[in-house]
């Protein structure tokens, strides 16, 4: 069984320490929030009057649940020793 692996950064949001299951759980929660954000922007962007600056702040957010799934699925994968 793996130790505990401490989260880094926006990653972690408290520093506290996850397993493996716990990490492969919010990997799946970040996912959904994903998609939920992907329908949203396409919700918006065929809209008659499309907010922008929304649009924006939308499209960024997706960006950093996207990064912050590689981290935590880079988390998954051990350490190799050369």
């Amino acid at each position: 069984m793996r130790r505990p692996t401490t989260l880094s950064g926006a990653a972690s949001g408290n520093g506290a320490q996850m397993d493996e299951a716990e990490i492969i759980r919010r990997i799946g929660e970040l996912r959904q929030e994903h998609r939920d954000l992907d329908a949203a922007i396409d919700a918006l962007v065929f809209a008659p009057a499309t907010d922008q600056m929304q649009l924006a702040r939308l499209k960024k957010r997706k960006l950093r649940l996207k990064d912050e799934v590689a981290a935590l699925e880079g988390m998954l994968i051990p350490d190799i020793i050369a």
